[in-house]
């Protein structure tokens, strides 16, 4: 049997909010293999990820830019309209955040956010404010599943792992917490099933 949870960690991206760099593309480029191959090899997510890391994100556009000129315009667009990689919440998971802050369960989060597109983000997303606190990735410059970052968030909020449940599309990032101790809920059935399992603990 699970051990009581004394407060819950959420990631942001793919939980609480969608997130994909087509969404932003798919505006700019009408052509669908043009699409694909721009996203393949030019605005990529393990380029973005270096932003996540902690690389400023103005370098990695004008790295961009150097390597494929001819695509400047819209390499460049990625800054000013990152927002638009975020079409909206995930369905549920907000109102199980207004749920839990309305019971007095201690909430925090870990995301995997580059620090100036969180300059962006933070402000359009208010649920937020129920967090006590938040590790961003890009401040940190540790990005998950690295245990270091994990380590850092179970100091930084006060809680022993064990009596911290961590929510979290991504499968490394399930294992990485779930062996320093972490209670975790791999977040694949959508906010009902993360919402049986809040109730099973007791939380809602």
């Amino acid at each position: 049997m699970a051990a009581e949870v004394d407060a819950v960690v959420w990631d942001i991206g793919h939980v609480l909010v969608q997130w994909s760099i087509r969404s932003l593309y798919e505006k700019l480029i009408d052509d669908p293999a043009e699409l694909d191959w721009f996203l393949a090899n030019v605005a990529t997510v393990p380029w973005h990820f270096r932003h996540d890391a902690g690389e400023p994100l103005a370098d990695l556009i004008a790295e961009k830019v150097a390597a494929f000129p001819e695509h400047r315009a819209l390499i460049e667009a990625y800054g000013p309209r990152w927002l638009e990689t975020i079409p909206g919440p995930i369905e549920g998971t907000p109102a199980l955040v207004q749920a839990l802050a309305a019971k007095g369960v201690p909430q925090y989060a870990i995301t995997n956010f580059g620090a100036d597109t969180w300059a962006m983000f933070r402000p359009t997303f208010p649920v937020l404010d129920e967090m006590i606190d938040i590790m961003v990735s890009g401040r940190e410059k540790l990005a998950k599943p690295d245990p270091a970052i994990f380590d850092l968030a179970a100091r930084r909020f006060g809680h022993a792992p064990g009596r911290m449940l961590f929510i979290d599309d991504n499968a490394a990032n399930i294992a990485s917490a779930a062996a320093l101790g972490w209670q975790v809920h791999h977040f694949t059935g959508g906010a009902e099933a993360l919402a049986a399992d809040l109730q099973a603990l007791g939380l809602l």
